[in-house]
């Protein structure tokens, strides 16, 4: 059912005696790809991406990778001091290059935080418990409400202090009924879903002549009035990258399609779902409406159903769809933010935030989005309470709500403590990108920031985590405190597959790797406790 492929991988030992100077080991492993994907070399090169854990001298080194049902040989050798580079050579021809995990820290309190996060599971019991007992948590739901009620009783279990709930409103929206049909030049179903905020349409559905744009800026480009009586389709692939750039330009359709059809007189709007998966699971997520612009309605497709329409359109027929959705405006309802903290010892009016999403969409559970980050957080902060190790600044997890409408939780804290404590905090980050390896770490945008992060960058390397070129404000939820002035740092996952999942019902618990999660809390456990013990405050020293 898999295509099967053998790699070699070449150990190059620097600094050994000459009969560990070259050792090749073959490796069989099942690659679980999508039909298109099986040939691309490109998709190949991305998850071949092996990751060393364990030790470089004499101990047991295992090959970890991110590559579906991979099957894996351990390999039991004695080293002497080394470094470590892995090839990949696949039939394809590709060759793949990674410097990875060395070995353990040289830092004793470093060593003794990753040890605990690399052999526990802080983060993954954490994410399983809320997407086990809550599930999905759509932003202004019952099920938030949920996830706010879980949060403080897992705060209170492991020990935080000063665990408060801050509320703040939000529109709400629900949806119903989603279908849409191929009427002609055959018929079919094709699998959709309405994208959050859209409003609904007809109970007896649009049907309609379709108009097919291969992206959005062809739509953008079409002439007023062009559209009238006709459902709008814009197709358009997104890139799968590393570090997720391709979602920022795909998403451009997601937000503002809606707009752009309706000032050309369409009736409704049909999008190729903003993932990379081919599967056909579509992806939701928020969509946003010119309050001085017609509102019409608005629903992504699945990746298959979509290439099924690319074809279609190519082969010169007409099309005709019937779309049906039914979605509803809920009023005003509570949203809230979750925190809890371990008090610095020193300097406790010094706050450092560490934060994810406590919504998510409704199609899925939330674990990877962002269920994942929420264990993270919560995992590294509880690894450094069992560690005994007292923290000099106090370190606040934040769990933020309705992130996925608007980033409305990140929004509302600033405004909370803008008149409080937003002044003492000293520096925020977020865990929002899935639950795969971090692999980069970079800096915000002060020259005082940078300093500081470059001073303790060299901590994260035996984690495999590399300093970054270029700036970050945080993530999501962290954009409003770093435009408040608030110093930021980013811990940068592997993304490559993070968007074959996101807001789909494919989001699921079982999609997350233990062990990748592991290297996440471990990192940030490292990360809270060099920051509370930095001289700097990462703004201005």
């Amino acid at each position: 059912m898999f295509p099967r492929c053998s790699c070699n991988i070449h150990f190059d030992f620097a600094q050994t005696a000459p009969i560990f100077s070259s050792l090749q080991v073959v490796i069989k492993f099942q690659n679980q790809l999508a039909p298109k994907q099986k040939m691309d070399k490109n998709y190949l090169a991305t998850q071949a991406r092996p990751f060393m854990v364990g030790k470089n001298y004499s101990g047991e080194i295992q090959i970890m990778t991110s590559l579906k049902l991979l099957t894996v040989s351990t390999l039991a050798l004695t080293l002497m001091s080394c470094s470590t580079t892995i090839n990949i050579d696949t039939k394809e021809g590709i060759q793949v290059t990674h410097s990875r995990m060395s070995s353990v820290s040289g830092n004793p309190e470093i060593k003794m935080l990753s040890n605990m996060a690399l052999e526990g599971h802080y983060g993954y019991e954490i994410t399983k418990s809320l997407t086990t007992e809550v599930g999905a948590r759509q932003a202004g739901s019952p099920q938030e409400a949920q996830a706010r009620l879980w949060a403080v009783k897992k705060f209170e279990a492991l020990g935080f202090e000063n665990i408060t709930t801050e509320a703040f409103t939000i529109d709400g929206w629900k949806r119903g009924v989603e279908t849409v049909t191929l009427i002609a030049p055959s018929s079919q179903k094709l699998f959709v879903t309405a994208l959050g905020g859209s409003v609904a349409t007809p109970d007896a559905g649009i049907e309609a002549p379709v108009a097919f744009f291969s992206t959005f800026d062809d739509l953008k480009n079409a002439p007023e009035n062009s559209l009238d009586g006709k459902i709008v389709y814009i197709s358009g692939l997104m890139e799968r990258t590393l570090n997720g750039a391709g979602y920022g330009p795909a998403n451009m359709k997601r937000r503002s399609g809606a707009t752009e059809a309706a000032k050309r007189g369409a009736l409704a709007v049909l999008i190729r779902s903003v993932g990379t998966d081919s599967h056909r699971f579509p992806h939701t997520g928020q969509m946003a409406y010119d309050p001085d612009i017609k509102k019409i309605p608005i629903g992504a497709i699945s990746g298959p159903d979509a290439d099924q329409l690319d074809r279609i359109f190519a082969s010169g027929e007409d099309v005709v769809i019937n779309m049906r959705l039914q979605t509803w405006a809920t009023g005003t309802q509570t949203s809230g933010n979750v925190m809890g903290e371990i008090v610095g010892s020193e300097k406790p009016e010094e706050i450092i935030v560490i934060g994810a999403h406590l919504d998510s969409w409704d199609l899925g559970t939330g674990a990877i989005d962002d269920g994942a980050g929420v264990g993270i957080v919560m995992g590294a902060a509880k690894v450094l309470m069992e560690s005994g190790l007292k923290p000099k600044r106090t370190i606040r997890v934040v769990l933020f709500g309705s992130e996925e409408i608007g980033i409305k939780g990140g929004i509302a804290y600033v405004k909370a403590h803008k008149d409080t404590d937003l002044a003492n905090h000293v520096l925020a980050t977020e865990s929002d990108f899935g639950a795969d390896r971090i692999y980069g770490l970079q800096t915000g945008l002060t020259d005082a920031n940078k300093a500081a992060v470059r001073a303790m960058a060299h901590e994260f390397e035996f984690l495999g985590i590399e300093l970054l070129d270029g700036e970050s404000t945080g993530g999501p939820d962290v954009g409003p405190l770093s435009r408040a002035g608030v110093p930021t740092i980013r811990l940068n996952q592997d993304g490559t597959d993070y968007f074959d999942l996101h807001h789909t019902p494919d989001d699921t618990f079982d999609k997350i790797d233990p062990e990748a999660m592991a290297q996440n809390v471990a990192a940030y456990a490292t990360l809270i406790w060099l920051a509370s013990e930095s001289n700097s405050n990462f703004k201005d020293n």
